[in-house]
This record gives C-alpha cells, sequence and structure tokens, in this order.
C-alpha cells in the first residue's frame, strides 16, 4: 500500500519520565517519515517540574494539566487539542519507536480515515541506556535485554489475521501506547473519555467506541516501540486484583461487550438499544411489545404524541424503560439499535435471531415485517459509520452511496413468528 505524507502529532502523555522521554524524542529524531511533517506534543499529567525538550531536533510543544491523579486520558486528549495534524500518533514516554515505526503505523489511517491501527509493544530493560545508544542497537550492535511479550496480545493478533477479524471483542486488542487514527475520527467519537483516573482501561473504552462508531481496526505489526520494563502482568504490583476490578468496573458500565457484563448487573448504556413509537399502541400493546426485549441488556425508548402519558400510566417502576428517542451518547456506544414499526409481537428466541444475524461480518442492517408491522435492527457501526461518511469531513459523493457501506439482509416471510397484537391485549393471570 502507497504512504501518503499526512502530518502526523505524536501525543506523547509525561510524569516526571525525563530519562525516559530523552530516549523517546531521540528515536523519533530518526524516524524515517518526512521531519517537517512531524511535530511533537508533549502532555505532562502533573508532573512537580515540566519536561524538558529543547535538545530535541524537532518540533516539540509542552501542555500540562494539574496533577489530580493518574489522568492518562485526559493527557492524551489535552495533547491532541495542542496540534491540528491530520493524524495521531499516541507515544508513551517509556516507548521507544524503532526507525520505521512512525511510516508504518500511519499507513492505513492515512489513506483510511476509519482506521484505528495499533503497533507492536515490545518489552526491554531500558534503564541507564543513553539516547545515542539507539542507533548501535538497532544497526545490529549490543541490544539491551528483552523481556517476554504479552502471549495473550501475539495469540489475539495472529488469530484474527492482526485484527481483520474482528469480534465483539477485538477492542482489547487496542494499546494506547502504541495506537494511531486520524484527527477525523478522533474528533467524531470525542476522544478518550476523561472519567478514567488510574491507570488502565482508557483504550479498551476508546478502541470499543470506536468500533461503535465504524472504525476499521489494524494490527501493524511492523511498527515496533519498545516499552522499558516488563508488561503491566509481569511487574511487581501491590494489589493486583483490587487494581484489575476497580479497572473492571469503571470499564463495564461504558463497554457493553456480553462477556464483560457477565455477572447480569444493568447500566445507563445498554447493549441494544430499542425505538417504538407509541401512535398505535395502548397499555395492553405496548407492555406486549416492551416485553419481547426485556431478556437482553436493553435500554427502550418509547415515542410519539402521548408517550409520557402512556408510561406513565403504565406504573412500571422499570430504569430500562424511557421516554423520547435514543440519545446520541447512547448510540455511539451500544452495539444494536432496535426501530419497532407498529404492534409487534415476537418470540424472544426470533429477537436472538435477529441480533446473531446483525453481528455476522459486514451485516449492518436486518430487517422482517408483516404488513403495517415490522422491526429493523441496525449495528451501531453502521449507523455511525454512515452518519459520518454521509457528514464528515472525508464523505460519499451522494447520500445513496451510503447502502454500499454495509449489507442488508431482509428475512423472508415466515422467518420469525411476527405477529400483531391488539391494541388492548389482556395482560390478566
Amino acid at each position: 500500500m502507497p504512504l501518503r505524507e499526512a502530518s502526523v502529532a505524536i501525543v506523547i502523555p509525561y510524569y516526571e519520565q525525563q530519562a525516559d522521554l530523552d530516549r523517546v524524542l531521540a528515536a523519533l529524531e530518526r524516524q524515517d517519515y518526512p521531519n517537517h511533517l512531524l511535530e511533537v506534543i508533549v502532555a505532562d499529567d502533573g508532573s512537580s517540574q515540566p519536561p524538558v525538550v529543547d535538545a530535541a531536533q524537532l518540533r516539540c510543544t509542552v501542555v500540562r494539566q494539574a496533577n489530580q491523579g493518574f489522568r492518562a486520558a485526559a493527557a492524551r486528549n489535552l495533547g491532541a487539542a495542542a496540534s491540528t495534524a491530520e493524524v495521531l500518533c499516541f507515544l508513551d514516554a517509556d516507548t521507544v519507536p524503532e526507525r520505521e515505526y512512525i511510516s508504518n503505523l500511519v499507513r492505513l489511517p492515512s489513506l483510511v480515515p476509519d482506521a484505528v491501527a495499533v503497533g507492536r509493544r515490545r518489552h526491554a530493560d531500558l534503564d541507564g541506556w543513553a539516547p545515542s545508544q539507539l542507533s548501535h542497537w538497532w544497526s545490529g550492535g549490543p541490544a539491551p535485554r528483552e523481556l517476554p511479550e504479552p502471549r495473550w496480545l501475539v495469540d489475539g493478533y495472529a488469530a484474527s489475521a492482526d485484527l481483520l477479524k474482528l469480534d465483539h471483542r477485538s477492542y482489547r486488542y487496542v494499546i494506547s501506547s502504541v495506537m494511531c487514527c486520524s484527527r477525523e475520527l478522533f474528533d467524531d467519537i470525542g476522544g478518550f473519555d476523561e472519567s478514567f483516573v488510574g491507570y488502565g482501561g482508557e483504550d479498551w473504552e476508546f478502541a470499543h467506541r470506536a468500533l461503535a462508531g465504524g472504525a476499521v481496526l489494524h494490527h501493524a505489526r511492523h511498527a515496533v516501540a519498545w516499552h522499558n520494563g516488563p508488561d503491566w502482568a509481569l511487574r511487581p504490583v501491590a494489589e493486583r486484583t483490587a487494581g484489575k476490578n476497580a479497572e473492571a468496573l469503571a470499564l463495564v458500565r461504558l463497554i457493553t461487550d456480553p462477556d464483560a457484563r457477565r455477572h447480569g448487573f444493568r447500566y445507563d448504556v445498554p447493549d441494544v438499544a430499542v425505538e417504538i413509537d407509541v401512535g398505535c399502541h395502548a397499555s395492553g400493546s405496548l407492555i406486549s411489545t416492551m416485553s419481547c426485549f426485556l431478556d437482553l441488556d436493553v435500554g427502550i425508548w418509547v415515542s410519539g404524541a402521548g408517550a409520557d402519558r402512556l408510561l406513565t400510566s403504565l406504573r412500571l417502576e422499570d430504569a430500562r424503560i424511557r421516554t423520547g428517542r435514543v440519545p446520541d451518547r447512547v448510540r455511539r456506544r451500544c452495539r444494536f439499535v432496535i426501530t419497532v414499526a407498529g404492534r409487534v409481537s415476537l418470540p424472544r428466541s426470533d429477537v436472538g435471531l435477529i441480533l446473531e444475524r446483525c453481528a455476522e461480518e459486514g451485516v449492518g442492517t436486518v430487517e422482517a415485517g408483516a404488513g403495517d408491522i415490522g422491526v429493523r435492527c441496525r449495528s451501531s457501526w453502521a449507523l455511525n459509520r454512515e452518519r459520518r461518511w454521509a457528514t464528515g469531513g472525508v464523505r460519499l459523493r451522494e447520500q445513496a452511496a451510503t447502502d454500499c457501506l454495509s449489507t442488508t439482509l431482509t428475512l423472508p416471510n415466515g422467518a420469525l413468528d411476527l405477529v400483531e397484537v391488539d391494541r388492548d391485549a389482556d395482560l390478566s393471570w
């Protein structure tokens, strides 16, 4: 694939790591990417003294935020906001890139606005290594002591053909210390979630939201950067289980992965969002229609004339049922949006079939109908990619061309046990 030489900002979150940063800046000076297209933004996360970048033969900017705990997500956003480059590379201050790192990492995001690329993070003991030693190392000279790579990452990239084959758990293979995407995508999905305070989690949340937003993932295996020290799993970390539990609890409220939510709790952002227009409904039919979806990790939004009055009359006391349209914050995080037309009733097993078909590779829409009733399920990635390509900075020439962005499956008559219920369906027992 040819390289389009886009402007690139390397955003480096930093906290009192001057020796590490010196090595990273020296490595960036030696990149084979055109120097005039590179800029470095060091985002200081509250160090007692600002980082020193004067010696670097690069365009370097330092931005700083107050010390309010470990806030890597906020620091990365602060750094990204200080640049107008077309492509954003996020590189940790203790992670030294090889000479071809930038060229290999930005190749796809420079050409495809939807792409999120992740490099290969290797591990070595770099303590005591001077910046001047890097060139000798990469020319075949003495090398630092290499440390193990996380096996789960290596296996995950291999099994997915470098993230070409995606599933609902692929977000776990995006590591923000070696990550790259277009500014257009970064701005569209809203950057990193700054509610993450403490080590870990913000990169998985970003990647999950990027996938829901219609991004494609790519593992740029030849974009190698060396982390100083072992992977977190091999570090002597006190209270490791407590730390991972805190990370999991911060993530599960925003990541709708069924494996993450295996304990059965419900959160403000559901995995499946259902929209129902109450125009043709009375209490009996609305209860019957809504009940078809209640075994899912679901949120149901009812709208139309009289929606508030009808919902109040039901006295449900169920936080999953709300009035209005599915809000944008949910559309950007859930995996599926289902629109119901008419007084629909169908078995829950058929709802499961619809979701299963909509999760197939490349499928953006599954629809089924009979007369005046119907169900339309859309993958959030298809909805959001279509929105971006219809309205974004890089867009399709004609609105109709958005049909090419995903596949629509229309289920034949009889594939589902889809029936119309009476307005006054009997709720008694």
